[in-house]
């Protein structure tokens, strides 16, 4: 006997249900948080002091609709779930972010960028409504339309705000493959002309170019990647196996021509995490051989990392060898494009990371109030992700970053360490806006402040 079917409303229905009843268990004077299977965040967090609500009900696809290029989908369902149900129709995201199991409601409630961003702006900006749980224990629904000063506070809100239950989004259309142009740069001045110049035009010497991102790996080497929809037959290179996307970028003079399936090319940054798989040797031939094709994914090396952290591992490992501590510098920043070649200039003489990823991005439409970057101007996302010796006081790089972003006019994401102090987040993060808000939606705060979760939470 086949088991019955089950329809994916319905499914979804009981899932809120059993939300709103996990959520009314929550004692009130306990931390109110989700039951997340995997987590894209990195900055330090104490340990909860309550269960995580119930979410089982609410990571998958509800419905897609290939005629109004939309998707209805559950807050907890993540994006390798989505794009698996939208791409038999030809269709995906407006703004895929790299990471398989970042969810809808994470990348919404947080920050998500892709090479899509220089014309689709951010994920947010592709929702036409939500579902969100919030604060006062309500599902309510928000859209421009609808309970819209919750719609426009709640991206970067990170859950202080309120959970997104359910997300109606737009799709756009794909092709089968992406064909792609790797350009060498020997300046970082020359990159960002260049980089200014596509995503103003969009397009490369005649050619229209759909999908735009970079590479920086030092000051005299960096790279360009530019995608266009293809759906002309013919073979595509396959960075699952033993060979490495980023290693494939890298070449001498001028340009090379590469060609991935759609399916792998929104996908090419989560085998190998970037580039921070190296960290457990996975890019090492011998080891890459044996390690499971399955298991090189995003989520074991973040699972791997937090073990690492757990422990102390690489702290240990650097007192064997009689050398400090490290401090992890995980970060996305958005600087403006005339002052980003200014940014690259100072981190490269100063923070010994590399390689580092850029990404354009310029907003769709208006502002929003927690994240307000200028909906009239290209902003580069700039993302570097590793460790350095630790310095004199608690998080001393993170902190020199953090004010040479905001003197360059710039913004930090908040889902790794941060360091502002109150006032200057305030500022920054939406302020009054944000407090506004707050106090309508979660009166009594059985939410977290988003000052105390993005900073003093540590």
């Amino acid at each position: 006997m086949s088991p019955p079917v089950i329809d994916p409303r319905s499914a979804h229905a009981a899932g809120v249900e059993r939300l709103l009843a996990s959520y009314r268990a929550v004692p009130r004077a306990a931390s109110v948080r989700l039951a997340k299977p995997t987590s894209n965040l990195f900055r330090s967090r104490a340990k909860p002091n309550a269960r995580g609500l119930e979410t089982a009900g609410l990571r998958g696809v509800i419905a897609v609709d290939p005629d109004e290029r939309t998707a209805d989908v559950g807050g907890m369902c993540t994006y390798e779930d989505l794009v698996a149900a939208t791409l038999p129709h030809g269709l995906a995201p407006l703004v895929v972010p790299q990471l398989k199991t970042i969810t809808l409601g994470g990348a919404v409630t947080g920050l998500g960028i892709e090479s899509t961003s220089f014309r689709n702006g951010l994920p947010h900006e592709s929702v036409l409504e939500m579902d969100i749980l919030t604060g006062a224990g309500e599902v309510i629904t928000v859209s421009p339309s609808e309970n819209e000063d919750l719609y426009r506070a709640f991206p970067n809100s990170y859950g202080t705000l309120g959970y997104a239950v359910r997300l109606r989004i737009e799709l756009e259309p794909v092709e089968t493959f992406v064909d792609l142009r790797h350009l060498r740069f020997h300046s970082i001045a020359d990159l960002i002309a260049a980089l200014d110049r596509i995503a103003r035009t969009g397009a490369l010497d005649g050619e229209r170019v759909d999908y735009l991102d970079g590479v920086v790996f030092s000051a005299d080497e960096s790279y360009l990647s530019a995608g266009t929809r293809s759906a002309a037959a013919g073979p595509a290179s396959d960075y699952t196996g033993q060979e490495i996307y980023y290693r494939s970028i890298q070449h001498d003079e001028g340009t090379t021509r590469d060609r991935l399936t759609i399916h792998d090319y929104l996908w090419r940054w989560d085998t190998d995490w970037f580039w921070c798989s190296a960290a457990f040797g996975a890019q090492r031939p011998r080891i890459r051989r044996l390690w499971p094709r399955t298991l090189r994914r995003s989520s074991v090396y973040g699972t791997l990392m937090r073990y690492e952290r757990r422990f102390h591992i690489g702290d240990r490992i650097e007192r064997l060898h009689h050398r400090p501590p490290r401090e992890r510098v995980v970060q996305d920043v958005e600087v403006p494009i005339d002052r980003c070649a200014e940014f690259l200039d100072w981190f490269l003489a100063t923070v010994p990371i590399e390689p580092i990823w850029l990404c354009p991005l310029r907003l769709r439409g208006d502002g929003w109030p927690l994240y307000p970057l200028r909906p009239d101007q290209t902003y580069i996302n700039v993302g570097f992700w590793s460790t350095v010796p630790v310095g004199r006081t608690e998080g001393e790089t993170n902190r020199l970053i953090e004010r040479t972003v905001s003197e360059l006019h710039g913004h930090k994401s908040l889902y790794s360490d941060s360091y502002y102090s109150r006032e200057e987040f305030g500022e920054l993060y939406g302020g009054e806006d944000y407090r506004r808000v707050k106090e309508r939606y979660d009166p009594d705060s059985r939410l977290l402040d988003l000052y105390a979760k993005a900073v003093q939470r540590r």
